[in-house]
């Protein structure tokens, strides 16, 4: 009991993360109609701006509050990131083939992961311990503060999310683009600023996870953002491509399958599972968990 314990913990831990990142994946799709497969390089460029501002602000001891600037001035930094790859690889293109923007989108993951390796080396870098982790027995499983503290920092995020999407006027402008673009700009919406503002969300939930992937796990590099972002998009997928819950869903549920099936069958699977479950929620259920079938007319 012990063990499921703490597995189930570990994957919830995990898989708020891919949510977060997931959810970035969800909204830029809701909007723009397509993948923005650079978006695992910003959770990237988050982890660290966390190592840089950590040793300038001259954090060399866990400190909570100093963790919270950190992460909201990663937050900043990465949304600003995510704004200029929009203004200047996805917005001269949003009259082309959606084919030519997914092309450019993974192009610009990759100049994004070779420019970090140019600028910040290819060696991995321990990651600053700026928050203590306290172990807490709960039913015979150790449960770390840190889990806690990223737990308790994405339920927040996904919160603050639903209250943006749900009660401002970005918000509704948000739903309104997602719903008709074209409908959206014919009643006075400005489709680029709420352009913006998505990608402004959406990026800042990024630098979030990547600050909260790395007080886990204090190891980064320039490519750590490959693999956590394709889980993510294989978790937007699983939620419903588009939709805000399925994606917060599909991420704890990528999170603790990867995380049980390491503690259960072995560490070796952990990310074949995530492809096998995005092959077969393509077969079983294109649209997702929570997605809903459109029609599209010819």
């Amino acid at each position: 009991m012990s063990e499921f314990i703490q597995q189930l913990i570990n994957g919830l831990s995990l898989g708020s993360i891919y949510a977060l990142i997931a959810l970035g994946y969800t909204m830029v799709y809701g909007i723009l109609k397509f993948i923005n497969f650079a978006h695992g390089e910003i959770f990237m460029l988050g982890a660290f701006s966390g190592f840089y501002l950590s040793r300038t602000l001259g954090v060399d001891q866990p400190d909570i509050v100093m963790a919270l600037v950190i992460l909201v001035f990663t937050m900043c930094i990465t949304s600003a990131i995510g704004v200029i790859i929009e203004k200047l690889a996805y917005k001269p293109l949003r009259n082309s083939s959606k084919l030519t923007v997914l092309i450019t989108a993974i192009g610009v993951s990759l100049f994004l992961q070779y420019s970090g390796q140019l600028i910040f080396g290819a060696d991995p870098k321990s990651f600053p311990t700026i928050i203590e982790n306290i172990g807490f027995n709960i039913f015979g499983a150790t449960i770390g503060s840190n889990q806690i503290v990223v737990l308790i920092s994405a339920l927040l995020l996904m919160l603050v999310l639903r209250f943006i999407v749900k009660n401002t006027k970005m918000g509704i402008a948000i739903r309104a683009v997602s719903n008709n673009l074209t409908a959206a700009s014919l009643m006075g919406i400005n489709i680029n600023n709420v352009i913006s503002f998505t990608f402004v969300i959406g990026s800042s939930l990024a630098g979030a996870a990547g600050i909260l992937y790395s007080i886990n796990y204090p190891s980064i590099d320039p490519l750590m953002g490959l693999l956590p972002g394709l889980k993510a998009f294989i978790a937007a997928v699983l939620g419903g491509i588009g939709n805000f819950p399925g994606a917060s869903v599909g991420g704890l549920i990528i999170g603790l399958v990867e995380t049980f099936t390491v503690g259960y069958i072995s560490p070796t699977y952990r990310d074949a599972i995530a492809f096998a479950i995005l092959i077969i929620i393509l077969l079983v259920k294109p649209t997702g968990l929570f997605g809903k079938k459109e029609i599209e007319k010819v």
